[in-house]
């Protein structure tokens, strides 16, 4: 069986990738849990299931993989059944551009308003790099309503929803308003059963650190 290394579930907006991914598509995997910010046995601990010393990790075997974008990956590529990826050829590109943009991109964002599912619920004052991250996150949105349908980002959950998770986690948290042509797919976003699992789950771990405004 898979097996999915990730680190506590209120603050790692990277393990929640993948994990979506396979809870969403239903593929068995048996979850690891190494709790962040804590002491050098779980530091090690993490160590001796990657080499990376990061969260997420996905064992397959032999296999390990790391990076929560090369996970989904590889289980497009090992459950090719499931569709994680648009079937479409268009559409899969478009699709793997805007995780890769969401991947490596919207620093602002991250820095300003991080992954706390604990802080109250309030707005803080971005700076415009971060309105910026916002707006372009937006449009995404809006344009992939506008090509595809809805109610996600290719019609039906995919990688990339996986890979916009989290930045969903932060319009909520620090009550980012959501344009009118953006609005469906955050609303369907909250209503995913994978992603409210994901929640409940954060939700009920005890806060490890103050790491993010909480207050």
């Amino acid at each position: 069986m898979l097996k999915l290394v990730i680190g506590n579930k209120n603050y790692s907006s990277w393990s929640m990738r993948p994990w979506l991914v396979l809870r969403a598509n239903d593929i068995p995997f048996e979850e690891i849990f190494v709790p962040l910010y804590t002491d050098q046995a779980d530091k090690d601990r993490l160590l001796s299931h990657s080499k990376s010393g990061k969260v997420p990790a996905l064992i397959d075997g032999d296999v390990t993989v790391w990076d929560s974008l090369a996970i989904v990956e590889y289980l497009a590529e090992t459950h090719a059944d499931k569709n994680i990826w648009p079937t479409e050829r268009a559409a899969r590109a478009h699709a793997r551009a805007i995780s890769a943009e969401m991947h490596s991109g919207f620093m602002a964002l991250r820095g300003e308003c991080g992954m706390n599912l604990h802080r109250p619920i309030r707005a803080v004052t971005l700076s415009d790099d971060a309105k910026a991250n916002v707006a372009r996150i937006q449009d995404i949105w809006a344009d992939c309503h506008q090509r595809y349908g809805g109610p996600f980002l290719f019609g039906q959950f995919s990688g990339a929803d996986a890979m916009f998770a989290p930045v969903v986690h932060r319009f909520r948290t620090y009550a980012i308003p959501v344009r009118a042509e953006a609005q469906h797919y955050y609303d369907a976003m909250l209503a995913q059963p994978a992603f409210q699992q994901w929640t409940r789950e954060g939700l009920a771990e005890t806060l490890v650190i103050e790491k993010f405004e909480t207050v």
